[in-house]
């Protein structure tokens, strides 16, 4: 296993479509293990395979630090409801903003053993599968803020006063 870099806001790999996984084979695990580790390293709570530079349909996301999942060709089955709060990004380091997320999302995907499945979530799993989805259309959470885009430090300052 290897930290990946992460590719930030302006590399063209972020915007661009990723393709469906056709097999499971020995590189695809590595960049699934891969992608884990450097998830952990950067303190995030999902990560995307563009965001490694691979256009791959591949996310890992792990909302509580021991519960990860992998989704490999995921897709939203169903959304209700409304959430609106902070979210950031791996890929645009020290900024976060407003955004608008549905409260429940269903997904169906395959695992890394390429087995289907079916993931419900609720709030921040919700908001992290809706945010790293679209990282497989090439679309960054900038794009959906409401509001000016802000510094962490702003916000880091205001929870000390």
């Amino acid at each position: 296993m290897a930290i990946r870099n992460i590719r930030e806001i302006g590399d063209a790999v972020l915007n661009k479509k990723c393709k469906e996984v056709k097999e499971m084979t020995p590189r695809i695990r590595e960049l699934v293990d891969d992608m884990l580790e450097t998830m952990y390293e950067a303190c995030g709570v999902g990560l995307a395979a563009p965001q490694v530079g691979i256009l791959k349909r591949i996310v890992v996301i792990d909302v509580t630090g021991e519960d990860p999942y992998v989704m490999i060709n995921p897709r939203i089955l169903e959304m209700s409801g409304e959430q609106t709060g902070q979210e950031g990004c791996l890929s645009v380091p020290g900024k976060s903003g407003i955004v608008t997320r549905p409260n429940y999302v269903k997904a169906a995907a395959y695992n890394e053993n390429m087995e289907p499945y079916e993931i419900e979530g609720t709030e921040l799993l919700a908001r992290a599968i809706c945010h790293e989805l679209d990282h497989l259309d090439g679309n960054l959470y900038v794009d959906k803020v409401e509001g000016p885009l802000m510094d962490m430090t702003d916000l880091e300052d205001e929870e000390e006063e």
